[in-house]
């Protein structure tokens, strides 16, 4: 079956924001103003299409990533077939917890709709996300949402992109009022206003630029104009001389200028109230990038090492990235990827080349959030799913068996909170290991651990509803009942100094010994810098074949940590000397002398534990500021800075995340209800002495 659409009208998207900042109701009206669906779904109603779990709509949040296919003409070309696009959606979560989704979605995408709260502007996970989307390159467009509710402030909002995220962000349309009296856009490119009629406000009216508003509009149209002709020299000359580049010859110079990352379009409207969603599609056509225009995919070479580069074309070997696996009750495992090369069949063989295994592809389906549409074949710059795969997870590059090459991983956050889990029955028993199983599978942030000591089970993720969400998902999708414990946190250990140990495992009995002896260097790394292993043993003191025997002995010993049994991180060990005996030396005896050698290096190292540290921000009414700061410093939290918002005050600190567990049901009692919070993981930091010793007698018993 040929190409419906040719690859330079497909764009691949995403719609990232903070929580409640509007991203479902956006993708619900994309849904419907491109003819997915015929009814607008509603998060507050619970019919939604994108968010489709039982879980999302009882809780009014998304959870896991949706992606659809859509096909749209822009509205300046309505009912001309030949200016068809299509676009792949995914809308993502702005929960924290679940920030993962948004980090594998940003690897695979080409371009963002980054959607803000007309009234909050820039939030905490704003940022992180634009952070993602930052290291991940992605071009992206900002819709200003909500401009219908009270308090919505257009360039107060705008102000907060400038300060805390981008100087390069440019509005490229205005609002027509504001809270009840919203009513309309001002294009400034076309200098043009519109006004939005019919029931889901799917006729767009040309209406007169109000008499108010054209100084205004007339100052940012001018700055809009000199941001654009600054990338082109030509078109900057002709402007200086008093000639006005044409729409055509600016929106060409936008589009690159978004697809180089230089300029950030802000648009704006209310998805609830039907506003402004087909000219962000309209944005998202024009100044989004086609696979076509970003550069080659870099991978690597399996055989040579070399690096390796694939264009979007069919005509490429095939090359893809599976950036999501997700467990569906009526056809089992599905692998989510993008393609960026090639073309993949169904029926055919491909390589995973993480695994160094092969494949075969049974069925393909492009996804409409949980619906399926099977297909035939998926071409260059597409994203879809296979059913059925037997070893492909999170991040594996699938790839042409006879061209073998591995993409970029994706990189995912450690969990920082833990909870004990046991079945409820003998019956969950065997069960519950397979749902567990089955579930980290899925989220590269969940983690199942079983704790020596006690023989228990421990999950660990990235938040208290992250794991809640994970123990009902066991019992709706699975069926296993579980009890679970309190949430605790995930500690680790380091050390502050440089020191030496050694370590000699010397065991004689009847017939053949054992020996090992290394002696080694700890030293402290900067925070997230993990563990390295330096080998510096000179003149054979220390056999070649026995190096990774110390190497394995030193990882189990960080593992079991010095202080309080966490893992230790941030870490670098040097073995630099040793001995060995000809006949008694073995790998077990010198893995037993690593471990002991580094435990005796790191006892003298100043080993410290080192806590999670949360960035929290506090929105409440004026009169519960006072008590609200006072509960944040008891909980060894530093405030960072207080802010207004019409009616409310805004506190952003930093507090250790042990401090938290309960929070919302407090912050509710100090404030009658009416304050919320969000949270999310800052980095690690060592904790106060007292508290060390509290943890690790806690830990002891």
């Amino acid at each position: 079956m040929p190409r419906k659409y040719p690859i330079e009208k497909v764009r691949n998207i995403g719609i990232i924001a903070h929580i409640d900042a509007g991203k479902t109701t956006v993708s619900e009206r994309v849904l419907f103003y491109t003819g997915v669906s015929h009814k607008i779904g509603e998060v507050h109603t619970g019919d939604t299409v994108m968010d489709w779990m039982e879980q999302e709509r009882e809780r009014g949040i998304t959870i896991t990533s949706a992606a659809t296919t859509a096909f749209w003409i822009p509205t300046y070309h309505k009912g001309n077939k030949a200016h068809e696009h299509s676009i792949n959606l995914i809308d993502t979560p702005g929960h924290i917890d679940f920030t993962v989704e948004v980090k594998r979605s940003l690897r695979v995408l080409d371009g963002a709709v980054v959607v803000f709260d007309g009234v909050a502007g820039v939030e905490p996970q704003s940022e992180t996300n634009w952070r993602y989307a930052d290291e991940y390159k992605v071009p992206r467009i900002c819709f200003i949402n909500k401009l219908d509710r009270m308090g919505a402030n257009f360039k107060k909002s705008f102000q907060s992109i400038l300060d805390r995220l981008t100087p390069s962000a440019i509005p490229i349309q205005l609002p027509i009022g504001l809270e009840g009296d919203f009513r309309g856009i001002v294009d400034l490119l076309r200098n043009k206003a519109y006004a939005f009629e019919g029931e889901h406000g799917e006729n767009i009216v040309e209406i007169q630029i109000p008499d108010d508003m054209k100084s205004d509009v007339e100052t940012y149209r001018h700055d809009l104009i000199e941001k654009i002709v600054d990338n082109d020299d030509v078109l900057m000359a002709n402007y200086l001389e008093g000639k006005e580049p044409s729409l055509e010859e600016l929106q060409r110079i936008l589009r690159e200028a978004v697809i180089a990352n230089k300029i950030v379009p802000v648009l704006c409207g209310s998805a609830l109230k039907n506003k402004g969603v087909q000219f962000m599609l309209d944005c998202v056509i024009e100044y989004l990038p086609a696979p076509t225009d970003l550069p080659p995919v870099k991978g690597i070479n399996l055989k040579t090492g070399a690096d390796v580069f694939r264009s979007a074309s069919d005509d490429e070997p095939f090359s893809a990235l599976a950036f999501k696996i997700a467990t569906d009750p009526y056809v089992g495992t599905l692998a989510y990827f993008r393609n960026y090369s090639g073309v993949l069949k169904r029926g055919s063989y491909v390589l995973n080349s993480a695994k160094n295994g092969q494949e075969r592809i049974g069925r393909v389906v492009r996804m409409h959030a949980n619906d399926r549409e099977e297909v035939e074949e998926i071409y260059a710059g597409e994203i879809a799913a296979i059913v059925g795969l037997k070893n492909t997870t999170t991040g594996d590059t699938l790839c042409d068996i006879d061209q073998a090459l591995v993409l970029e991983k994706i990189t995912f956050p450690e969990p920082v909170i833990g909870i004990r889990i046991e079945p409820k029955t003998k019956a969950d028993q065997e069960k519950m290991g397979m749902a567990l199983h089955r579930l980290a599978e899925e989220d590269p942030t969940f983690r199942v651990a079983g704790d020596i000591e006690t023989g228990e089970t421990i999950i660990s993720g990235m938040g208290e509803l992250h794991l809640e969400v994970l123990v009902d998902r066991m019992k709706r999708e699975f069926n296993v009942e579980a009890n679970v414990g309190r949430p605790q946190v995930a500690y680790r250990e380091t050390i502050m100094a440089e020191a030496e140990g050694e370590g000699k495992y010397i065991k004689q009995s009847g017939g053949r010994g054992q020996y090992g002896h290394a002696r080694v260097r700890v030293r402290p790394l900067e925070r997230g810098a993990g563990f390295v292993f330096l080998d510096e043993v000179k003149g054979g003191a220390i056999p070649k074949e026995f190096i990774s025997a110390v190497q394995k002995g030193v990882r189990e010993a960080l593992d079991k940590g010095i202080l309080a049994g966490y893992t230790m991180v941030d870490v670098e060990v040097t073995v630099y000397d040793g001995s060995y005996h000809e006949v008694d030396s073995s790998e077990a005896a010198f893995k037993i002398a690593g471990s002991m050698a580094f435990q005796e290096a790191a006892k003298r190292a100043k080993p410290v534990i080192l806590e999670p540290i949360e960035k929290i921000q506090i929105i409440v009414p004026m009169d519960f500021l006072g008590e609200v700061t006072g509960n944040v410093n008891s909980k060894r939290g530093m405030i960072e800075s207080l802010s207004d918002r019409p009616g409310l005050k805004v506190v952003d600190a930093k507090v250790p995340l042990s401090e938290l567990f309960g929070y919302a049901t407090e912050l509710r009692s100090m404030s009658q209800g009416r304050g919320s919070f969000t949270m999310e993981f800052d980095h690690y930091e060592p904790t106060p002495n007292n508290i060390a010793q509290l943890i690790i007698e806690g830990k002891k018993r």
